[in-house]
């Protein structure tokens, strides 16, 4: 039973995709990232609810700099991301491969240089920590939140690396592909609007 409905189910993506229009699952995937872009929404309001209760004292990082280059990266991660897509969409494993593997490579540099940005924060003359203040709760909520979604793109993007190794994706059906796309820009434009908020406005508004 699980078969047959999985071949028609290919064959309904088959169909969409040779007609030009987008599959059940692409919208699917679509409403479930904008539930979760109401989570982040939700989480971005407390912040800057809690930043403006505090009268802003606080609530400015002195390093941006550091974090503005890991913004690049994650940015630039999506138009590697894109190009990975643009190659199954011609039919071209080869290109999807390299870059799956290049977001791969990009988006863990993100996380392994957050996770260090956390160190120095609780480590240096900040000492930042969830329990420190106000503030403190709030930054490692909010990136900290986006920082598991970049953590679960890039289970995501290692499954949908080795499937497109296995053959698994050809260019009439890919949704696996379109999927992990889809979620890789998704946390990397909330990441430009974290970044602007937590790091770019405190230095405008201060």
């Amino acid at each position: 039973m699980s078969t047959a409905h999985g071949e028609q189910v290919r064959v309904l993506e088959e169909q969409a995709g040779l007609q030009g229009t987008k599959s059940l699952n692409w919208w699917g995937m679509a409403f479930f990232l904008c539930s979760e872009a109401l989570i982040f929404a939700n989480l971005i309001a407390v912040y800057l609810y809690l930043e403006i209760r505090n009268g802003g004292a606080g609530w400015k990082l002195d390093n941006w700099y550091f974090p503005l280059f890991n913004t690049v990266i994650l940015v630039s991660s999506s138009a590697v991301m894109h190009y990975a897509g643009n190659g199954i969409r011609k039919g071209d494993i080869k290109q999807l491969s390299r870059g799956l593997l290049g977001t791969l490579v990009m988006g863990a540099y993100f996380i392994g240089a957050q996770i260090f940005e956390y160190y120095t924060l609780a480590t240096g003359p900040e000492h930042l920590s969830m329990t420190t203040s106000i503030f403190g709760s709030a930054f490692f909520t909010l990136t900290g939140f986006h920082g598991l979604h970049v953590t679960i793109g890039l289970v995501f993007l290692l499954i949908t690396f080795i499937r497109a190794r296995l053959g698994h994706f050809t260019k009439q059906s890919h949704f696996g592909v379109e999927a992990a796309e889809l979620y890789w820009h998704f946390v990397d434009g909330v990441w430009v609007l974290v970044f602007s908020i937590v790091y770019l406005l405190p230095l405008i508004s201060h």
